[in-house]
């Protein structure tokens, strides 16, 4: 019966595998430890939500309204003057008798020294040596107007009634008819002018 021998120099193979093993398990990198941290039973988790603000502003809406004023106008001259040439003319000629003298005067003042002037908005009266006197009133407080011709009726006056009574008079005005349809109508007043037979001067 033959026996089975082993020999006594070589080393057994399951060193040399576990040597070799290990050599394998030296040289490789380490492993990352990872811990497992698990949170004590008793607590609860509460959730917050948080919402982030949008960029988009918010739209209001606003109404505004829209007011329209009127702006006055510009203030246009209907006539600008002082008395007819023909008031002075005539004063001037029958001023040689002392007993005209008084009136002639007067004229000469008129016709140096007065001045009217119509407009869309006003009527002004200017008067004095240097302008200083000055009178002014809208159509608003014109209650009548009337007309007196002089002469021939080439120049007249115009009597302006304002409605507290006051009565104004503008003597030996230049085309004193238009002028007075003129108060009349930016007066609103339509009435008819009235107008009284000629006088002297």
């Amino acid at each position: 019966m033959a026996s089975t021998s082993t020999p006594l120099l070589s080393p057994p193979t399951t060193t040399a595998a576990a040597v070799s093993h290990n050599h394998h398990t030296l040289h490789s990198s380490p492993k990352p430890l990872t811990l497992f941290l698990k949170s004590p039973p008793h607590r609860r988790t509460t959730r917050i939500h948080v919402s982030s603000p949008t960029n988009k502003p918010s739209t209001t809406t606003t109404t505004t309204s829209t007011i329209t004023t009127q702006k006055p106008t510009g203030e246009t001259v209907f006539f600008d003057g002082g008395a007819h040439y023909g008031d002075l003319l005539a004063n001037v000629v029958l001023g040689f008798t002392l007993f005209w003298l008084p009136l002639t005067l007067a004229a000469v003042s008129r016709g140096f020294f007065l001045r009217y002037r119509f407009t869309n908005l006003r009527v002004t009266v200017i008067s004095g040596f240097t302008g200083q006197d000055r009178s002014d009133f809208s159509y608003n407080v014109i209650k009548d107007v009337q007309v007196v011709p002089r002469f021939i009726g080439e120049w007249g006056d115009i009597i302006i009634t304002l409605k507290d009574g006051t009565k104004v008079d503008l003597r030996s005005v230049p085309k004193f008819r238009e002028i007075a349809k003129y108060c009349l109508d930016m007066a609103q007043k339509s009435v008819v002018l009235k107008e009284t037979e000629p006088k002297g001067f």
